[in-house]
């Protein structure tokens, strides 16, 4: 958290040295307060009454000055410090893999990003316009009331400590309950984002009432430790006032008293009573501070987590810029676990992938497909082994390149919001509109595009939720033709298609990735069947490999799948 304030050094130096004029004006106030009552009063001297108050009225508009600018200065920098954290807190998530965005989950990372920092934001406004100036005014305000009355000043050795001790003991018993106060609110984010992503399972399955009575669940939990978090945060402020209260009765009853015996006048108790207040002000404002600082430390604290923690996946540090070779996929006895997991997914996996033809994999749900085609592109890194992208290993290669290199249709395509076009043109932003529509039209999405309101220009909702299922992968699939990769990986890219779709997107690819690399991950027997290699895996073990006609001969994994699809006679067809 330093980190983000060290750029704004001058703002806090402004900020500290104008909060350090406002709170001695209204320090020497009182002073000049009782000197009016003591000097001008009671001895009658107008004039003096007339210049101090002139005086006074000056120190009065510097307060109100020095108060503005400390103000504006301190929001200022609350605000741009906000931005720095959140900026940094999206940075580091963007470097993360997919195994430490599983790790934190995406609502908490939302919350991290979003109330946490906000909780840090607030903590900094308040420091910058309430702590600094706390303890100088409770310092100067006891060496000021040391001045108008040492016997008095007594009282504040008892009343000082009372009110630190009462507040210690709250603000330690608020701070557990703060942080589980954020974990709360992390669930009812998480259960919340399950609810909308899953809203048609929960109407196909007819789960209102039981997701209704899962979210009230977590927002009681929520609002449970809210209320215990406010009861202490309640008890508070009228600990507070009650010392405040007592303590000014004291001090009127024993200043009294002294006044009776002539060791002190009536401007010296008015002006130890103004100070008594501003001391007990000083620590009711450090107080407000107090409040906050447990759940703002809580919030940095998780934020800190997240910009402590090291993607798993991390760049090269003398990365290769150059491939040896084109459009050539190796995988070399690769091994890969998710961490803490009992056993290794991917098992000394072979595989090579050249340019100009077509690698097909297919095995059982669970057989470790769609891991083993996360590998090239690097969502993950392999446990064991090596992935070879142009003759590279992808953990030395640099990433700019990498990217432009390897192209990937994922299992579950994801459109931003946006348009048709922004979409297409995410892998390439210089596409031209022509190559958009050559794209579209390989993907078999031409077409339904031009029926749009707009064309390329038709609006796409976050995730692509206006458009159907078939309709985003087509879209994903264009997306990726257009950014014109060597190696193009399709991960299951054709199971939301129609049998007669599917053929004439394969036909066309066929056309459109002649001369580069293509390896298909898919559950139909008929979208791998023509490819010129067909990769089985069973258990995270390639357990076969050959052509259609190979494997129905000599693989019973790979003749048990396709019958399960097709009649013999399909099969031999």
């Amino acid at each position: 958290m330093r980190a983000q304030l060290r750029p704004y050094r001058r703002e806090i130096a402004l900020i500290v040295a104008f909060q350090f004029l406002q709170t001695l004006a209204t320090l020497y106030l009182p002073t000049l307060n009782a000197d009016i009552i003591d000097k001008g009063v009671v001895t009658g001297d107008t004039g003096y009454v007339i210049r101090t108050g002139a005086t006074m009225l000056g120190i009065t508009l510097i307060q109100i000055a020095a108060q503005i600018v400390a103000v504006y200065y301190g929001a200022r920098t609350a605000m741009a410090v906000g931005r720095d954290v959140r900026a940094a807190i999206f940075a580091r998530v963007q470097d993360f893999s997919a195994r430490e965005v599983g790790q934190f989950g995406a609502p908490s990372l939302i919350t991290r990003t979003t109330n946490d920092v906000q909780q840090v934001q607030m903590l900094v406004l308040m420091t910058f316009t309430l702590l600094v100036s706390a303890p100088i005014m409770c310092v100067g305000g006891i060496v000021l009331a040391l001045r108008q009355d040492v016997p008095l000043s007594a009282l504040l050795l008892v009343i000082v400590p009372i009110l630190i001790i009462l507040i210690g003991l709250i603000i330690a018993r608020m701070r557990p309950l703060f942080r589980s106060m954020q974990e709360r609110i992390d669930r009812v984010n998480r259960v919340m984002r399950e609810q909308i992503a899953g809203i048609r399972v929960i109407r196909a399955f007819v789960r209102d009432e039981h997701e209704q009575d899962r979210y009230g669940e977590a927002s009681q939990d929520l609002m449970d430790v809210s209320l215990r978090a406010g009861r202490l945060m309640a008890l508070m402020f009228p600990t507070v006032m009650l010392v405040v209260n007592v303590s000014s009765g004291a001090v009127l009853w024993f200043g009294a008293h002294r006044i009776d015996s002539g060791g002190m006048q009536i401007g010296a108790l008015t002006a130890f009573l103004s100070y008594l207040m501003q001391i007990l002000m000083a620590i009711m404002m450090a107080t407000f501070m107090f409040i906050m600082i447990p759940r703002a430390e809580v919030c940095a604290d998780r934020i800190v987590e997240v910009l402590g923690t090291e993607s798993s996946v991390r760049p090269p540090t003398d990365p290769v810029r150059e491939l040896r070779s084109h459009g050539h996929l190796e995988l070399r006895d690769v091994d890969f676990r998710y961490p803490g997991a009992e056993a290794s997914v991917l098992c000394g996996v072979g595989l090579v992938a050249r340019p100009g033809e077509v690698t097909a994999i297919i095995g059982s749900t669970g057989s470790g497909k769609t891991t083993l085609l996360n590998l090239a592109p690097r969502l993950f890194d392999v446990t064991g082994g090596q992935v070879l992208v142009g003759g590279v290993d992808v953990r030395e290669l640099d990433g700019t390149l990498l990217s432009r290199t390897v192209g990937l249709v994922p299992q579950k395509p994801y459109l931003f919001t946006g348009t048709v076009a922004s979409n297409l043109r995410y892998g390439n932003p210089d596409a031209t509109d022509e190559e958009l529509w050559q794209a579209l039209e390989v993907a078999q999405a031409r077409e339904f595009v031009e029926r749009m309101d707009g064309g390329l220009s038709a609006r796409i909702a976050q995730g692509g939720t206006n458009v159907s299922g078939g309709q985003r992968q087509r879209l994903a699939i264009a997306r990726v033709l257009v950014q014109r990769p060597e190696i193009y990986l399709f991960d299951d890219s054709f199971s939301a298609l129609d049998y007669a779709t599917d053929a004439a997107l394969r036909a066309a690819l066929a056309h459109r990735t002649a001369d580069a690399t293509v390896v298909i991950v898919a559950q139909r027997v008929s979208t791998i069947r023509d490819a010129d290699r067909i990769v089985v895996l069973d258990d995270g073990v390639v357990v076969g490999a050959g052509t259609h006609g190979e494997l129905m001969d000599t693989n019973p994994t790979y003749r048990e799948i396709v019958l399960s699809q097709l009649t013999e006679q399909e099969a031999a067809a």
